[in-house]
């Protein structure tokens, strides 16, 4: 009988989470870029971006520009900052330099595209989920030349358990978060996943990696392909 009586309690709750989870309708509507990375070269002032909204609703494309906490100069802007795309349909996005002078080093910046769709009869069982796409801004100075494998040019330091990685060159250099010291393969978390020019970044370890003599990390390119994983010499010195 005590068997019984649990069934019978159990079934109804079973019947209305799945008659719940199937009268509501999930929907994921998403502004998608055509690539992974902008880039706005000085020289030309200017750059574009097109923004596909894949949903089958007409959206709001919601675009701005956000600076990091380590550069917070304004450079950029975008256009337009809101405007209603049609489903299926592209958004051409234009980002303008805002330059009081000429700039020295590569900046980054992050440029947020974010679709919201339209509002639902409150008799409506559905859920609206929007989708916030964060793509890097590389702005390039004028005259500077094109390095396409800037993360060789990183320097890795060991002083005691402090991990020390410096950026004394002009370039933005994205990479992984985790760094592996070789040969004993203790992994390391550098904090984030980009060092900006003139940068030294400093982590101290949980221990002291014993005869560490290198580095491994994954960099980005410029574009934002992943590629092979580099391996750096590391420059041990006393505590």
């Amino acid at each position: 009988m005590a068997r019984v009586m649990v069934l019978i309690k159990v079934i109804p709750i079973v019947f209305f989470v799945v008659v719940l989870v199937a009268s509501l309708s999930v929907r994921a509507d998403g502004m998608v870029p055509e690539t992974t990375v902008v880039i706005l070269n000085e020289e030309d002032g200017e750059t574009t971006i097109n923004i596909k909204n894949t949903d089958a609703t007409p959206a709001l494309l919601y675009s701005s520009i956000e600076n990091l906490p380590e550069d917070p100069e304004f450079l950029a802007l975008v256009t337009p900052p809101i405007t209603r795309v049609e489903a299926s349909d592209k958004q051409l996005v234009r980002v303008i330099g805002q330059f009081s002078e000429p700039l020295k080093t590569q900046r980054l910046k992050r440029i947020i595209f974010e679709g919201v769709p339209p509002r639902k009869p409150a008799d409506t069982a559905s859920v609206g989920v929007t989708i916030r796409q964060n793509l890097p801004l590389i702005i390039h100075p004028r005259g500077l030349a094109k390095n396409p494998t800037p993360w060789t040019l990183l320097e890795w330091s060991l002083v005691g358990d402090v991990l020390q990685v410096r950026n004394e060159s002009p370039y933005v250099v994205r990479l992984s978060q985790e760094v592996v010291l070789t040969p004993q393969n203790h992994v390391a978390d550098i904090g984030r996943t980009y060092v900006l020019p003139g940068e030294v970044l400093q982590r101290k370890l949980d221990k002291q990696p014993q005869s560490a003599t290198g580095v491994t990390f994954y960099p980005a390119t410029v574009y934002g392909f992943t590629v092979d994983s580099y391996d750096a010499r590391l420059n041990v010195q006393g505590p």
